[in-house]
This record gives structure tokens, sequence and C-alpha cells, in this order.
């Protein structure tokens, strides 16, 4: 009898969208068994580890808002926090507030623009958030509403909502006053129902069904909902201080990718971002959002990938509410940064950006000249679960057409809301049939 001829797949992405940055998917299936995957990460590597090597300490808030255009605030904050654990600096409570106030507004416009123009269209059958708003303008005009009102505060406290320069070391080179926070907070009261409203409506999406092993990582403060500070906690046991980091993760170099990959010493992938905090710290998030989160029917903690576009709302319901606890209370301190002296040392600090916490390590010399950076993003961090999710769901895609292949793989990659820099244009799919 003649042996049976073997069947092979290969499904090519040569550009993903619809996530910041560019990148690309490569599987290869031959009958039905995963052969090979490969997350590609081809936007060329920036260096800023570089070149922040022999710079003033000083300088490197600024710069440091450079790599990202959404999340520039978690970059400075996390830079900021390094150094001031290097120097010793004690922060006034009206600067950790405002700093607060300030990650509610990027967490705010971060997820607003994730939730309704990314990941939405997904669970919707549309192409792009243009076909959304053919299909519900209503949502599309309420997700930009809501990111407007984020925006206005990276805006007022930072100088700018794109690339902001506010921040310092010590504090900010400027405060507002109680006055210019008060268009703030009507813009917020403006906006609260809006966001109850998109976790009802991301809640009742139809969810792929899957339930996985993951180990989810955030911070963990013991009062409030994690932002600046916390200690480093997971779902399989880590509990650890924020300069322990490198005790119980590790980076490694893969061939097809400019961004290394992470895991869990000894354990493996790991998974970052709304939903792991989320999961590791319900009970932080205030009576109101947690009655919403009960109401959505979704069991918190949840192993789902797929509810995470519903963390993400629930935590811009949160931002909402926290930013318009510090504007009401605020008082502006009595100075803008605290002074202090450079020397050499070794700062590390975490906070949790939109996307997961972010990690930075520096180095300076007697003047405060930097020897070394290392700043590992969330989307670094993230990348080898998102291939182990696309693992699993590879063996599923060879009973699938060319147009369900891709958008199983586009939505399962944009769970994590990867940010490697916008694109708006939808990507091209190549699937090979033996």
């Amino acid at each position: 009898m003649p042996s049976q001829r073997r069947k092979t797949r290969t499904i090519q992405v040569n550009y993903l969208t619809r996530a910041e940055g560019e990148s690309a998917l490569h599987i290869s299936l031959r009958d039905g068994e995963l052969t090979e995957l490969r997350l590609e990460i081809f936007e060329p590597p920036r260096f800023f580890e570089s070149f922040l090597r022999g710079r003033d300490s000083r300088e490197a808030p600024d710069l440091t808002s450079r790599i990202c255009g959404i999340c520039p605030v978690a970059y400075q904050m996390s830079t900021v926090h390094a150094f001031e654990r290097l120097y010793g600096i004690e922060i006034d409570p009206a600067i950790r507030a405002l700093r607060r106030l300030y990650y509610c507004g990027e967490w705010i416009e971060s997820h607003a623009l994730h939730v309704h123009m990314l990941a939405a269209p997904d669970f919707l059958g549309c192409d792009s958030v243009i076909t959304l708003a053919e299909k519900n303008r209503e949502a599309v005009e309420r997700g930009l509403r809501i990111k407007q009102a984020g925006n206005a505060i990276v805006a007022a406290i930072g100088g700018r909502s794109v690339h902001p320069v506010g921040a310092c070391i010590g504090g900010f080179s400027r405060v507002p006053r109680r006055n210019e926070l008060a268009g703030l907070r009507e813009q917020l009261l403006r906006v609260q129902g809006d966001a109850v409203e998109c976790v009802r409506w991301v809640s009742r999406f139809d969810f792929p069904a899957v339930s996985r092993d993951i180990e989810f990582v955030s911070l963990r403060h013991p009062d409030e909902y994690p932002m600046n500070e916390g200690r480093i906690v997971s779902s399989k046991g880590i509990d650890a201080a924020q300069d322990s980091f490198d005790d119980f993760f590790e980076e490694h170099q893969v061939p097809y990718s400019n961004a290394l990959h992470a895991k869990v010493k000894g354990r493996g992938p790991y998974f970052l971002g709304p939903l792991a905090r989320v999961n590791l710290n319900f009970d932080r998030l205030g009576a109101e959002v947690l009655r919403i989160a009960r109401e959505t029917g979704i069991p918190w903690p949840n192993s789902n990938p797929y509810t995470s576009i519903v963390a993400r709302g629930l935590e811009i319901v949160y931002a909402i509410g926290e930013a318009l606890r510090i504007i009401e209370s605020y008082e502006p301190p009595s100075t803008p940064a605290a002074r202090f002296e450079m020397r050499a040392g070794i700062g590390r600090a975490i906070t949790e950006a939109p996307r997961g916490a972010l990690y930075h390590a520096y180095e300076t010399d007697d003047h405060g000249l930097i020897r070394s950076a290392r700043i590992v993003p969330p989307t670094a961090q993230n990348q080898a679960r998102i291939e182990a999710d696309l693992r699993e769901l590879a063996p599923d895609i060879v009973r699938r057409t060319q147009a369900e292949a891709t958008r199983a793989c586009e939505m399962a990659i944009r769970n994590y809301d990867p940010c490697i820099s916008c694109s708006t244009h939808f990507l091209n799919l190549k699937i090979e049939r033996g």
C-alpha cells in the first residue's frame, strides 16, 4: 500500500498590526502537529541602554520618556524611582500623590486606546476601528472621550500628553495649582459613566473558552492598588523586593527577535499586565470597582487571557476614581522637587506600566554620570508567554480558513497589547497547504 502523503501547512504573518510596533508571526504545522513557531520582533534595536551611558542622571527621565509614545509616564516613573533609591531621596507625600495621578492618566489613555481601537474589533468581527465605527459609532466615541480625559491628566502634569517632560528626580520640574486640576475633575466626572459602560460592553463579548496554567506576576502594595510602588508577587509564590528582580527572572536571546525573552528561573514564561494585576490585587480595587467586576459574571482571579480586555476596563474605572480622589484632596507641595546629592551607586525600581511591570536599573559614578543602564519592558517579558499561547492555539488552526486563522492568531497576541509602536493597517497572512 503506498504511503500517505504528509500534510503540511505554513502560516506566515508578515506584519502584525493593531499593535504598537513591527513584528511578524511564522507557524509551521505537519499532520496537525506544530513543528515551528516564531513571534518575530524585527523592529530595529533602539540602543537606549547604550546612549544613556555617560549622560548626567538628571537627563535620564526626559530621555527614557521617548522610548514609548503610549506609555512614556511609566518609563519616566521607573527611571526617577531608581535614581531616588540610589540617591536616598525622600519624597514629599504630595509629590507621591501627584505621581499617582500622573500614572492614572496614562492608564486611562492607554487602556482606552487598546480596548476600543485595537482589541474590540477582534471580538466583533471587524478588521479595524474604522469598520467598528461604522457598526457601533457610540462605542468608538466613548473610547475617544475616555482617552482624551487620560491625555488631559498627563498634559496637565507632564507639560504635554506625548513624551511629557514634567517629571524629574526628586519630584517635578513644576507642579500644578489646585485650580489647574479643577477642569480635569469635571472631565473625569463626565467619563465615569462611559468607563462603567465600557466594562459592561466588553464583558458581553464572546470569549474563547480557555483556561491555562499561567504564572501571573505584578507588584503588590499593602494598602493600595499598585502603580509606582510595591513588592514583586506571583500566582505561584514569588514575594520579593524590587531589588531582587534578577534573583527570580532571567532574560535570554532568541535568534529571530530583536527583543529578549524572559522567564521565571527554574520554571518558564510568565504573564504581566492588567489581568495579572487584577488577579493578584483584586482586593485592592475598592468596593465600587469590585461591585462592577462581580456584575460581569466573570470569575476573578481568571486564567483566560482573552478576559484581559475586561481587566483593562476595570482598571479604567479604578484609575478614574483614583484620579478624582487625588484631585479632590490635592494640596500643592511646598517645593516641586527634593534636593539631593549625586553619588556613585546602583538604583533599581519597578513600576506598573499599562502593559505590566517595567524594570529599570542604573549604575552611576561619583559625579552622577550613568555607567550602565538596564531597561526590561513588559512586552519583552510577555513575549515567551505569548508564544506559549500561540503553541496551544496552533493545532486548532489546521481546521480554520485563512481569514479565521489570521484572526485567531492576532487575537491571541493582542490580548497582551504588545507595545512594539502603533500601526493601523491590517497584516497579510500567507498560508501554504501541502
